[in-house]
């Protein structure tokens, strides 16, 4: 049996999204911005799918999405736009609040801004791996221009105090951004009540195609070009729009946010039994609350296994998980997370993140019960040779 429980990561594309994107490859493969008739025959379905992001988040029309290639790209847009319209002009401005554990092209991005004069506080989290929003309020000084906080973190599912901070952000006229790529599709996330000025989204995260997103512009939040070229997306990202991507993530985002109840519901019950057996592993560590984490996520370490050791053993066994961050672990090294909640340092080594999705089944999940369970007595079995003591 194959079992794929690295969602986190990437999801498998949802088999509607696939026949929807198919036409635009062969058929409809016009540049939208050409003025013959394969170009004009393609606008009304990019027109189709960018209504559908507008529609899943509840975003005024006034509002702009700009189409990005991904989430990454997103972050950058955000920040690096953020220094250069707002901190290079005015440098008493030059403060930007974060979290320890934000995505790396958040970390990596500030660290190199950093380098070019602007000051990053990075709020720890606490012993949940969560985030108190007064930490970050008191974060805050007269120089802040920006707050830049997860909806969701990407290892431990936590779900970070957004509406909060947002609402703070915008009474002391600081900017507010929000990588929510972890959050949609499993939480409501709707802009009218959640008044955000960015948020970052990656289709890849609901089910649709790997190589698109968006960033998500409040009206009079605007940030400068860091693509410049053409006219494209109203002169404000240039590039040559990818077509059936678009497509497909609009369908994505729609079918995400149309399962928000099932992700709830079915899935988060599968989640809880596969956590209820893991946990009766002993010395078995569970981050976070369940209540306070996202659905489908899982972040567990287990005394006197390693991460890596067990991630392979999975493997072998046909089911994927991963030990973090996918754009972090070209390397396996400790845990971040786990290194920032403050745990024993034996157990940033021992992590591993298991992630559903709606496609997760319980025979899926009743497997991996046998196999984690099984993996777990032959590597304490090993490593009680080096000093392991259940």
């Amino acid at each position: 049996m194959r079992v794929y429980l690295d969602n986190n990561a990437t999801t498998k594309i949802d088999p509607l999204v696939k026949v929807k994107m198919q036409p635009f490859f062969e058929e409809l493969y016009g540049n939208p911005n050409s003025l013959h008739a394969y170009g004009m025959e393609v606008r009304p379905h990019l027109n189709e799918a960018l209504g559908a992001v507008y529609d899943a988040l509840n975003i005024p029309d006034e509002d702009d999405v700009l189409i990005t290639s991904c989430a990454t790209e997103s972050n950058n847009s955000v920040l690096k736009g953020v220094f250069f319209k707002h901190i290079l002009t005015n440098p008493d401005k030059n403060h930007i609040v974060t979290t320890a554990v934000e995505h790396p092209s958040v970390l990596e991005t500030l660290l190199f801004l950093e380098e070019h004069g602007v000051r990053v506080t990075f709020v720890d989290v606490d012993e949940n791996g969560g985030v108190s929003a007064q930490a970050v309020k008191d974060a805050v000084t007269d120089q802040t221009i920006l707050i830049s906080m997860m909806w969701a973190n990407n290892e431990t599912g936590m779900i970070f105090p957004v509406a909060e901070v947002a609402k703070f952000a915008r009474e002391k006229g600081i900017l507010f951004h929000t990588d929510a790529v972890q959050a949609i599709g499993k939480l409501p996330v709707d802009l009218k009540k959640v008044r955000v000025d960015y948020l970052t989204l990656s289709a890849h995260k609901f089910h649709g195609p790997k190589g698109i997103g968006a960033l998500y512009v409040r009206k009079g939040c605007e940030l400068p070009n860091l693509f410049h070229g053409g006219e494209q997306m109203g002169g404000k990202r240039a590039g040559t729009l990818n077509v059936p991507y678009i497509v497909g993530m609009g369908l994505a985002i729609r079918q995400a946010v149309n399962h928000v109840e099932v992700m709830n519901t079915q899935v988060r019950a599968l989640r809880d039994e596969l956590e209820d057996a893991l946990a009766k592993i002993p010395d078995t560590f569970i981050v976070g609350p369940r209540h306070m984490r996202t659905p489908n996520t899982i972040l567990l370490s287990i005394r006197g296994v390693e991460g890596e050791a067990m991630l392979w053993d999975l493997n072998r066994a046909g089911i994927a998980a991963s030990t973090g961050s996918a754009c972090a672990s070209e390397s396996l090294h400790a845990n971040p997370v786990m290194s920032a909640i403050g745990q024993d340092p034996e157990l940033a080594h021992t992590a591993i993140r298991l992630s559903l999705s709606r496609f997760t089944t319980l025979e899926e999940v009743e497997y991996t019960i046998e196999v984690f369970t099984k993996a777990v007595e032959r590597l304490r079995s090993i490593s009680s040779t080096y000093g392991y003591k259940g």
